[in-house]
This record gives structure tokens, C-alpha cells and sequence, in this order.
């Protein structure tokens, strides 16, 4: 694990004890035996559900991330904060759709603007709407936007944004962090997760593609380092369009951005006229009322959007600067989509809009806060080889003695524990996501009550693994 010689960014929030003890690896995998014994117990049904849907769905889901072994657990519905799968089991959700459910699941404004487009305005006209007008100018306020288009994906807006900046500066070339994860476009496909073995050095990557993309001229940099981007920039620059990068890593648990870090990479971009996109696809309303980019104060000159501006509706966005965007305008860069914008996603967006206030973002934050506080003095009861990160509504425990500034780092961290922590939640009621490295999300459904929930999981975890 590399050494962390600069403090995080102001606006973040990481803490590191100065002290533990490792846990016994025996011990780790006895528990876990157990606790996947535990879960086969009670979620008979959704074993049940997906063996039936294996047989029209590739591994019995709708997206690859939902699977896991033996099964995954299959909803039957939400409320609020609550989820209840289809064995009638209910469950506290703190995954909320990695960000979309950022108002709860059937918030009742969404519902209600909702409701109204489905019975009073329509949803899809395929022309220019006055709901979409309305929306963009709200965006464009709220991010701090010349100009937007709307998507109906994370995956659409990267792309999309990825074609700008090519058609924007002539150049086909993508750097981007290795280990980061920015949908499913095929430029963005290299290097999501790589095994070591297969990605050199950690001073100079190497990119590793997977054999179903066609990724073109693709350069991989580690987070956190400027040296390794302006090494890139140097020798790649003059083919380079743009750098693809989340301010705060947000598919490996929060990393969190050095102190200068981003204002390096904004300057190498300037330098060397690269086009820089911020992913805001998972932080956006999450990291704060108006996106991590204000929260951190560096202006991309793309941002992406999605998930949390849609009250659990398919909606994202992509904007910048007008000259960027004026590649839309005149016809150099053609973007389409028959759903874009439509008026049933535009009635959630404003919902959500109305919703996120100031005032309900800070909240959010206080009450993430404290919880991180709270898990932060079991970690040192405990003396658990394991640090809290938080940003805005997320937070996560990552199983690392010191911080984890970039993707080799977190290959070092303990995915053993990191297993038995999630499984120990999901055996008692309390749903984060499957893959081990992800974050909770408090969101304007959760209560004090709900995450002491998680709090108390927690401390009994902390027992289980001292006794």
C-alpha cells in the first residue's frame, strides 16, 4: 500500500486510527462459512426465483452486478428506506441504487409529479417539450452548466460526452484512471478492475482491455498521481481528446482526491488542451447540492450526470462549456436518443430538484456524519484494522490500516473481512451493495433509527470477530 504523504481534499472526509490489530484469517473464514450457511436459511425463495429466471435471464438478472453466489436475493417491492424480496423478508436498503434512490424509494413528491405527468401531460412526445426546457435550466443553474443534453444512461452520457470532446479537438485518444469504472462504452472498458498480473508496474500501467471491447487509443494513469498524467500527456498529448476520471472514486468503496490532486489534473488538461470530464454519474447530488465538482471547487469542462437526479426514473444528462457543446449545435457531434428527455423523467427530475435542497443536502450529510463518527470509535474499541470514508450522503468502512489513494492500493485492502461484513449485514436485515467495495447512502427516507441499525451490525461484527 503506498504511502499517503498529502492530506485528502478539503470537503472530504477519511479517518485513519493510528492503531490495530489484524483479525485472525481462521477466524474470518469460520464466520463466513457460518454466515453463508445463515443466508441459504432464510432466502430459500429467492434461490427459488432465480433458477426460474436463469431460464430467460443470463444468470437469472437484468444487470450482471446484481449476481452473486449461490443467488442473489430477488425484491418483490420498496418503500421508503424498507425493501421486502419475495420470501416476504424485509430489508433496510443502504444501497438505494448506488445514488438513484437519493429521495427514498416512492418519495410521494415523485410520485405525485409522476402521477400527474402519467394522467394529465404524457410521457414520450419524441419533440421538444417545455418539461425539458424547464429541467435544463434548472440543471444549468444547479451544476453550473452553459449548456446540456439529456440521456437515459450513465453509459449514454460518458459516451456521448467522449464524442464531444473528439469532435471538440480532433483527436480519437481517452486517458483514463486505471481501476475506474465509467459504464459500458467501449473506450471506458479498459482496465475496470484488472488483475495485477496483467497491468505492469504500478509507476506506468499498463491497459488492459477486455476481449469483447474495441477500445481505440486508450492511456491509463493511476489516480492521485499527476506525475503518471503529465508523463501521458507529455507523450501522448497531440492524440488525446479528453481525461475520463470520478473527482472522488466512487467503484472502489470513496477515494478520496489528494489535496492539489485535482487542481494538478485541471491545469495538465489546460496545458495540453486535453478536454477534462468529470464522471459525476455516482457522486452528482449525493456528494452534494451541487455535485462534487462545486463541493471540491475545480470546473470540468464536461460533467456527466445520472442515478441521483431521477428519483429512481432512467435519466442522465451530459454539459459543459458552450464551446464544447457547440459541436451539438453545429452538427459536428450528433447526438440522438427517441427517449431523451421524455415527460415522465422530466416530472421526477423536478421532483428531485425541489427536493435536494441546500438545507435537505447538509442534512444528509450531518446524519452520514454521525454514523461514520459512531462506527469510527467501535473501529478503535475494536482495534480494527479498518479506516471510515465519507462524502456527503456516502460512507464506507474500508478494510485497510492506511488510506487508499488509488486502484493498487485497494487490491491490497482485505476483501475476506470486507465479504464477511456485507454478508453479516444482509443476514440481518441490512442491504449494501454486492460488490464488496461500494458505499451506503443515507438518503432522505433514512432515519437516526435506520442507520443505527447498521451501527449496532457493526459492533456485532466487532464482537464476533474478537471473541
Amino acid at each position: 500500500m503506498t504511502e499517503n504523504t498529502r492530506p485528502n481534499a478539503p470537503g472530504t472526509r477519511r479517518v485513519v486510527p493510528a492503531d490495530s490489530k489484524p483479525v485472525d484469517a481462521d477466524r474470518v473464514q469460520q464466520l463466513l462459512a457460518e454466515e453463508w450457511d445463515r443466508f441459504t436459511s432464510w432466502s430459500q425463495a429467492s434461490g427459488e426465483h432465480n433458477r426460474r429466471a436463469s431460464t430467460s435471464l443470463p444468470l437469472g438478472v437484468t444487470s450482471s452486478f446484481q449476481h452473486w453466489d449461490p443467488y442473489p436475493i430477488t425484491i418483490e417491492s420498496a418503500r421508503g428506506a424498507h425493501l421486502t424480496d419475495v420470501g416476504g423478508n424485509r430489508l433496510l436498503d443502504l444501497s438505494m441504487g448506488f445514488g438513484a434512490g437519493l429521495v427514498g424509494h416512492l418519495n410521494p413528491r415523485v410520485v405525485e409529479e409522476v402521477t400527474h405527468a402519467l394522467t394529465s401531460i404524457g410521457t414520450l412526445f419524441v419533440t421538444p417539450s417545455s418539461q425539458a426546457t424547464d429541467m435544463a435550466e434548472r440543471f444549468k443553474r444547479r451544476f453550473d452548466l452553459d449548456m446540456l443534453r439529456f440521456t437515459n444512461s450513465g453509459t449514454e452520457s460518458l459516451m456521448y460526452a467522449i464524442r464531444s470532446a473528439r469532435a471538440y479537438t480532433g483527436r480519437s485518444g481517452i486517458a483514463k484512471i486505471e481501476g475506474g469504472y465509467h459504464g459500458g462504452y467501449d473506450a471506458l472498458q479498459v482496465s475496470v478492475k484488472p488483475a495485477l498480473e496483467d497491468i505492469g508496474p504500478a509507476d506506468r500501467p499498463i491497459p488492459d482491455a477486455p476481449a469483447d471491447a474495441v477500445p481505440g487509443e486508450v492511456h491509463v494513469v493511476a489516480y492521485n498521481d499527476l506525475g503518471q498524467l503529465e508523463r501521458a500527456f507529455r507523450e501522448h498529448g497531440g492524440s488525446i481528446a479528453a481525461f475520463v476520471v470520478e473527482p472522488v472514486i466512487e467503484n472502489l468503496a470513496i477515494v478520496l482526491p489528494d489535496e492539489g490532486y485535482l487542481e494538478g489534473v485541471r491545469a495538465l488538461c489546460d496545458e495540453y488542451g486535453v478536454v477534462l470530464i468529470f464522471d459525476e454519474v455516482k457522486t452528482g447530488l449525493t456528494a452534494g447540492h451541487g455535485g462534487a465538482a462545486q463541493r471540491l471547487g475545480i470546473k470540468p469542462d464536461l460533467i456527466t450526470l445520472a442515478k441521483s437526479i431521477g428519483g429512481g426514473l432512467p435519466l442522465a444528462a451530459f454539459g459543459g462549456k458552450q464551446e464544447i457543446m457547440d459541436v451539438v449545435v453545429d452538427g459536428r457531434m450528433a447526438h440522438f436518443g427517441t427517449y431523451n428527455g421524455n415527460a415522465l423523467v422530466m416530472a421526477a427530475a423536478k421532483a428531485v430538484d425541489e427536493l435536494i435542497t441546500p438545507e435537505a443536502s447538509a442534512g444528509l450529510e450531518a446524519l452520514n456524519t454521525r454514523t461514520l463518527d459512531t462506527l469510527d470509535a467501535i473501529i478503535g474499541e475494536y482495534e480494527l484494522p479498518a479506516h471510515t470514508v465519507g462524502l456527503g450522503a456516502k460512507g464506507c468502512v474500508t478494510w485497510a490500516t492506511g488510506p487508499v489513494r488509488n486502484y493498487r492500493d485497494y487490491k491490497a485492502t482485505d476483501f475476506g473481512v470486507a465479504e464477511l461484513s456485507w454478508l453479516w449485514g444482509v443476514n440481518r436485515g441490512v442491504l449494501t451493495p454486492p460488490g464488496l467495495d461500494e458505499q451506503w447512502l443515507v438518503s432522505l427516507a433514512h432515519t437516526e433509527d435506520d442507520m443505527s441499525v447498521l451501527i449496532e451490525d457493526f459492533r456485532s461484527l466487532a464482537e464476533a470477530l474478537r471473541a
